[in-house]
């Protein structure tokens, strides 16, 4: 991804909800990433505390608290953070007063996610002008992510989904340049469509995460995105009660459903279904190889993101022997 990032002259910020660790974000840094997203103040404590110099809350903080807790980390890291309200806006703005800095704000547009984000054009302007004329606050950017679009199927319909992002987020830079603001960010872009923003000329920066580890359902995409399954969940079989199945020790609580079932890597013909708390159950095809009672399986996640939140450690695995042990460091933090 660096490499992709740098060929085509933007900035790669790896977002950190996926990995949740300050030893991934040191090993992306040392590969021109220019710093990390978190979705939450308390993964950005983790990370600047964890010596990242350079964070970006890709989300929007209105807690009082919350704020005051991101105004003391500027005091370690430079921070940045989003807001689509001039209310919020207010409140970012008072929480860099009481700590003697200054924030940099960026200005969340809806680009078609239809979730957070102030309207392109005009209404955007007229809030970048609010942070610009702070004497607390610096006007970062805008933040211009599309999330829905990473997983749909096919490349035409991720192609007009972005196209649409870029051409939105494309004019309200331009207004904002008439109106005399530079916007030193254009953020977004996700390991499903970065290539497409990272062409478009108008994102500057790349805030891809799950690409470190990929998933299950990036694996539907046509075609997936160029990058190798590296997350994985051992599990054990702990029953074999009938022919053409199984049971593995692996269930809800031990991977997400939100983005479809996991898979078993590397089991041609076995299905993974049915999953309880504790239990999954495996489904084998005619001549599917039986797995043994005791074998250990590895789960490729439906999705990469919430099941690195139920973990506490990595073990980083090469050619099949145990070479680093990494604290999942940010795991449950919410706040």
């Amino acid at each position: 991804m660096a490499g992709l990032a740098a060929q085509a002259g933007v900035k790669l910020r790896p977002h950190a909800k996926t990995h949740k660790s300050p030893v991934s974000a040191h090993l992306q840094l040392a590969r021109g990433a220019v710093g990390q997203c978190t979705q939450k103040v308390a993964e950005a404590e983790v990370l600047a505390w964890g010596g990242v110099p350079d964070i970006l809350v890709s989300n929007e903080v209105v807690s009082p608290r919350k704020l005051a807790r991101l105004g003391a980390l500027t005091r370690i890291a430079r921070i940045a953070v989003c807001a689509d309200h001039p209310d919020g806006v207010a409140a970012i703005e008072a929480a860099a007063e009481a700590a003697g800095t200054r924030l940099s704000v960026l200005v969340v547009i809806d680009v078609g996610t239809g979730r957070c984000g102030v309207a392109p054009g005009e209404a955007a302007e007229a809030l970048a002008r609010r942070i610009a004329a702070s004497r607390h606050l610096a006007f970062g950017g805008l933040q211009a992510y599309r999330g829905r679009a990473q997983h749909r199927r096919s490349p035409e319909e991720r192609a007009a989904a972005i196209a649409e992002a870029a051409q939105a987020a494309g004019r309200t830079v331009e207004g904002l340049r008439r109106a005399g603001l530079d916007c030193p960010i254009v953020g977004g872009a996700g390991t499903g469509t970065f290539a497409l923003e990272a062409v478009s000329g108008v994102f500057t920066e790349l805030q891809v995460g799950s690409y470190a580890f990929m998933d299950a359902d990036y694996a539907r995409n046509d075609p997936p995105p160029p990058f190798r399954q590296a997350l994985f969940v051992l599990a054990t079989v702990m029953s074999v009660p009938r022919d053409g199945a199984a049971v593995v020790d692996a269930g809800h609580k031990a991977l997400p459903t939100d983005s479809g079932m996991r898979l078993v890597w590397g089991r041609d013909g076995i299905r993974y279904e049915g999953p309880s708390d504790e239990h999954g159950r495996l489904v084998l095809e005619p001549g599917a190889a039986r797995p043994k009672l005791g074998e250990r399986l590895r789960l490729v996640p439906g999705h990469c993101d919430p099941t690195v939140d139920r973990y506490g450690w990595y073990v980083g695995i090469r050619n099949g022997r145990a070479e680093c042990l990494w604290p999942v460091a940010a795991r449950g933090t919410m706040a």
